[in-house]
C-alpha cells in the first residue's frame, strides 16, 4: 500500500493541445478515490500518467515517497485492470492470473555458492518454492473473487462478468500498492455492472489497498469512492466525499452531472419583498420565498437573474409534500414515468421543463395541472455568469 501525490501534473499533446492542466491531488494511503466526469474531461489520461503509459509534460508524482516520473510501468509498484479484459486466449484462468508471477525472478533460500550438483539442487528447491507461493497466491485471489471453479476454464468459457473478476484477480495476485482501474465495468451489462460495483468496494474493504477509478458513469463514483473528483476540460471542479459533492456542489456543471436524473435548473430574478428574498421567473409563474439565512449572500444579487436548482427529490416528493405548509409550484404534466418505487414526473412552467420524483400512487395523467411541494432549504443559487454556487 502507498500513498499516491500529484502535484501540478499537466499533459499536453503536440499541437499545444491540454489535455489535463494544473492536476494537484494527494491520495491517501488505503483510499478508494474516483476519478470521474465527461468524455474528454482527462481523467483516463490522468491514471495513465500515474501508471506510467502516458508521459508526464509537467509536474510530479510520487507514489509512496519516490517520484515516479522516469520509473517504468514495471517498476511502479501498480496494477492496473482496464475496460477490455486482456486476458490470453490459449491459458486457463489459473494461468492467466499466475502469468506475471512467473515472469518476475524469483529469489529463493538456498545459497548459490557450491558445486553444479548443489546449486542444481537449490535450483530445483527455489523452483519448488515459487510454484507453491504461485499456487497460494492464486488460490488466494481465487477465493476473494469467488472464482474458485472457475481456476480450469479457458477465458471464451466465461460470461463477461467472470472474465472482468479474471482481469481483477490478475492484479491482486501481484499484491501491489497501488490498484488502478481505467472503466473496468464499461462493457458489462447493467445487471452486472451492479454486482461488480459491490464485488470492487467489497476487495477494497478486504484488501485496504489504494485504489484509483476512472468512470465516466456517475452512480459508480457515488456508490464506490470514499472522495470523487469531478473534472472537466482537464481541470478539477471539485475533490469531496460523495454525500459533500451532491448536497454541496461547486458549481452548476458538478450539480447538473451528479446525480439522476440530474438536478433542475431554472433562470430566476432575486428580489426583496417585505424585507424577506424572493426569486420569480420571468412570466411569474414561480414565486417563491428564500430562507432568512440566504438574505446576506444575495444581498449582491437583489435585481440580478440567478440560476435557481432543485433536484427531482425536492420537489413533489413524500418528504416535500409532508411539510407544513410548503411552497408550491404549479405546472403541467408532459410525460409519466413509472419506477416501481417512484415516479418521474416531466414538467413544463412557463417556456422552463423540470422533473419531479413524486410517490407512485400519486394519481396523475398527462396534460394534468398540479401544484407540487418544494423543498426549499434543498435548493441552492448559482451565480449566472461565473456558474459557481451562492447558496
Amino acid at each position: 500500500m502507498a500513498k499516491v501525490t500529484l502535484e501540478h501534473v499537466g499533459k499536453i499533446y503536440p499541437g499545444n493541445v491540454r489535455a489535463v492542466k494544473d492536476f494537484n491531488l494527494e491520495i491517501e494511503d488505503g483510499e478508494f478515490i474516483v476519478l470521474v466526469g465527461p468524455s474528454g474531461c482527462g481523467k483516463s489520461t490522468t491514471l495513465r500518467m500515474v501508471a506510467g503509459l502516458e508521459e508526464i509534460s509537467e509536474g510530479i508524482v510520487k507514489i509512496g515517497d519516490r517520484v515516479v516520473n522516469d520509473v517504468l510501468p514495471k517498476d511502479r509498484d501498480i496494477a492496473m485492470v482496464f475496460q477490455n479484459y486482456a486476458l490470453y486466449p490459449d491459458k486457463t484462468v489459473y494461468e492467466n492470473m499466475a502469468f506475471c508471477l512467473r515472469m518476475r525472478k524469483y529469489t529463493g533460500t538456498g545459497s548459490q555458492q557450491g558445486g553444479i550438483l548443489k546449486n542444481f539442487v537449490n535450483w530445483l528447491g527455489n523452483r519448488r518454492q515459487k510454484n507453491e507461493d504461485i499456487d497460494r497466491r492464486v488460490k488466494e485471489a481465487a477465493d476473494i473473487l469467488g472464482i474458485r471453479d472457475l481456476l480450469r476454464r479457458r477465458p471464451k468459457a466465461l460470461s463477461g462478468g467472470q472474465r472482468q473478476r479474471v482481469a481483477v484477480g490478475r492484479c491482486i495476485v501481484r499484491n501491489p500498492a497501488v490498484f488502478l482501474f481505467d472503466e473496468p465495468l464499461s462493457n458489462l451489462d447493467a445487471k452486472m455492472r451492479v454486482q461488480m460495483r459491490t464485488e470492487i468496494s467489497r476487495l477494497h474493504n478486504k484488501l485496504r489497498t489504494t485504489m484509483i477509478y476512472v468512470t465516466h458513469d456517475q452512480t459508480e463514483a457515488m456508490t464506490m469512492g470514499d472522495r470523487i473528483v469531478v473534472m472537466k476540460d482537464g481541470i478539477i471542479q471539485q475533490v469531496d466525499s460523495p454525500s459533500e459533492i451532491y448536497d454541496s456542489p461547486n458549481n452548476v456543471f458538478i450539480a447538473g452531472f451528479i446525480g439522476t436524473p440530474p438536478m433542475n435548473f431554472f433562470e430566476m430574478e432575486v428580489r426583496e419583498v417585505n424585507q424577506k428574498m424572493v426569486i420569480c421567473d420571468e412570466g411569474g409563474t414561480i414565486n417563491l420565498t428564500l430562507p432568512p439565512e440566504w438574505t446576506s449572500p444575495l444581498q449582491p444579487y437583489i435585481g440580478k437573474k440567478v440560476t435557481f436548482g432543485l433536484r427531482p427529490e425536492h420537489v413533489g416528493s413524500p418528504s416535500a409534500e409532508a411539510q407544513y405548509n410548503p411552497q408550491t409550484i404549479s405546472a403541467t404534466v408532459e410525460v409519466i414515468e413509472p419506477m416501481g418505487s417512484e415516479t418521474y414526473l416531466y414538467m413544463k412552467v412557463g417556456s422552463a421543463g423540470f422533473v419531479a420524483r413524486v410517490d407512485p400512487h400519486r394519481k396523475c395523467a398527462v396534460a394534468d395541472k398540479i401544484d407540487l411541494a418544494v423543498m426549499i432549504d434543498k435548493a441552492h443559487l448559482f451565480d449566472i455568469e461565473t456558474t459557481n454556487r451562492i447558496v
